[in-house]
């Protein structure tokens, strides 16, 4: 069944819903505060801009505690999530202590930290923001990246999924 409603009318709830029918990917994205310490949230906004120059974009909530690391950093990585890091990603959907401990991760030149085991990774230059509405929107240069051929972890519906080539006849 379709839902259907006019724009002064919007139901939040159902609004969510309706957005939520597209299947996103599921990235960790981290980086170094400039008191060094290392800051992650999961995100699934993001997305590509551009290949010349090589442009990557996600955003934030305006009422994310770690934003302001985020702000104040020159570079970021965005983890792109294996279809295995189901916990890791909901780890870092929360608030906690110390999100990296007992978590493989890496400190390449950037400084931001690479989560071992993802399935692909960009590493950024802090490059753009922009506001729009009750979240800012980081646009990245990408320095560098590595990626595998494990499947993804996708999101869709309230549900985590498995990304994986269809079988078609």
């Amino acid at each position: 069944m379709v839902q259907n409603t006019a724009a002064e009318d919007f139901n939040p709830r159902e609004l969510r819903n309706a957005l939520g029918a597209f299947a996103t990917g599921v990235t960790i994205i981290t980086t170094r505060s400039r008191s060094g310490q290392l800051t992650g949230m999961t995100a699934n906004s993001f997305t590509s801009v551009s290949l010349n120059p090589p442009l990557v974009l996600w955003s934030s909530s305006l009422y994310a505690q770690s934003l302001s690391a985020f702000q104040e950093s020159s570079h970021f990585v965005v983890n792109i999530l294996a279809h295995d890091q189901v916990e890791l990603s909901n780890r870092f959907a929360k608030s906690h202590e110390d999100k990296f401990a007992d978590v493989d991760h890496i400190i390449p030149e950037c400084g931001a930290p690479v989560l071992i085991g993802s399935a692909a990774h960009f590493e950024c230059r802090n490059e753009f923001r922009h506001y729009g509405g009750d979240h800012i929107i980081f646009i990245g240069h990408v320095e560098r990246f590595a990626y595998t051929d494990k499947p993804t972890l996708l999101f869709c519906r309230g549900k985590y999924m498995r990304g994986e080539p269809m079988l078609l006849t």
